[in-house]
């Protein structure tokens, strides 16, 4: 009898589980993955030439005009290129700042500098794409503390749009980094000293490969959020086109080459999380 009423607890409360988890998760297959799978498939419709009305007649010539169009290649080469850049710049400043903050500062400091990293988070992103624009202008604060060293300012154009998004999503690399490298028991750092192992020597044969899985989780967000990001080129990009302005500017004239543009990014960061997966970096997020 008590295995029977174990028995049917447990079934219970298996019940009660997909009952509280079952409305989510059927919503987010019906709005995410059903969205997604539609915007897949009216890629391979076409568009009246005459009305711009988008005829759902399957065909493939949005994926060949993609795949064989040089400007489309070169859109998504300098947006997969930035994307890149951006999150290694994110890596090799957030490794540093975030060492501090875990293994140097004390414990009294240490909760603010973790707020004053998630302060920029409450700020509108606007206000901080747009007070860059303001700070990279001929006469901004970069170049007037630049000048006196004789050097100029990036002004406005890929390298512009690089340092305003790894300006963006640094927190969100610090965060999982920092969170790594608070779980690095002492005693490692300590046994790497006492074998002889210096800063350098620890930092490579201990640090890193404790704060890997930690550094590729947080390269899933600047990775996929610089790719697909159009605000900040629009801002401080000058004339850089990136893959989700050519989506933007394709909505309303060719809604089908849009939906083929946007399966771009989707198929590059599915083959990023793929690729991350062997890390162990989703097991960090």
């Amino acid at each position: 009898m008590r295995r029977a009423g174990a028995g049917s607890g447990a079934g219970g409360a298996r019940l009660r589980l997909a009952a509280l988890l079952g409305p989510p998760l059927l919503w987010l297959t019906l709005a995410y993955l059903g969205s997604l799978a539609v915007l897949l498939l009216s890629a391979f419709w076409t568009t009246d030439s005459f009305t711009s009305d988008v005829v759902r007649t399957w065909n493939t010539d949005n994926v060949q005009e993609l795949l064989t169009t040089p400007v489309y290649r070169t859109i998504a080469l300098r947006t997969l290129a930035i994307a890149v850049a951006v999150t290694l710049l994110d890596a090799l400043l957030a490794l540093p700042m975030a060492f501090c903050m875990a293994r140097v500062a004390g414990p009294r400091w240490r909760r603010p500098l973790l707020v004053a990293v998630l302060t920029p988070l409450w700020a509108s992103y606007l206000v901080k794409a747009y007070a860059w624009r303001v700070m990279l202008s001929e006469d901004g604060v970069v170049n007037s503390l630049l000048s006196p060293l004789g050097l100029h300012g990036p002004g406005y154009g890929t390298p512009a749009v690089v340092l305003v998004l790894a300006y963006l999503w640094l927190p969100y690399m610090i965060l999982p980094v920092y969170a790594a490298l608070e779980r690095l028991p002492e005693r490692t750092l300590e046994a790497s000293a006492d074998l002889g192992a210096g800063t350098w020597r620890t930092l490579r044969s201990v640090v890193l490969p404790a704060v890997r899985p930690a550094l590729f989780a947080g390269s899933v967000f600047t990775f996929s959020l610089s790719l697909g990001d159009y605000i900040t080129v629009q801002i401080v990009g000058g004339k850089t086109q990136l893959l989700g302005n050519a989506i933007a500017s394709q909505v309303t004239l060719d809604l089908p080459m849009a939906a083929a543009l946007s399966a771009v990014p989707v198929v590059l960061i599915v083959c990023y999380l793929a690729a991350v997966r062997r890390a162990g970096a989703l097991d960090a997020l």
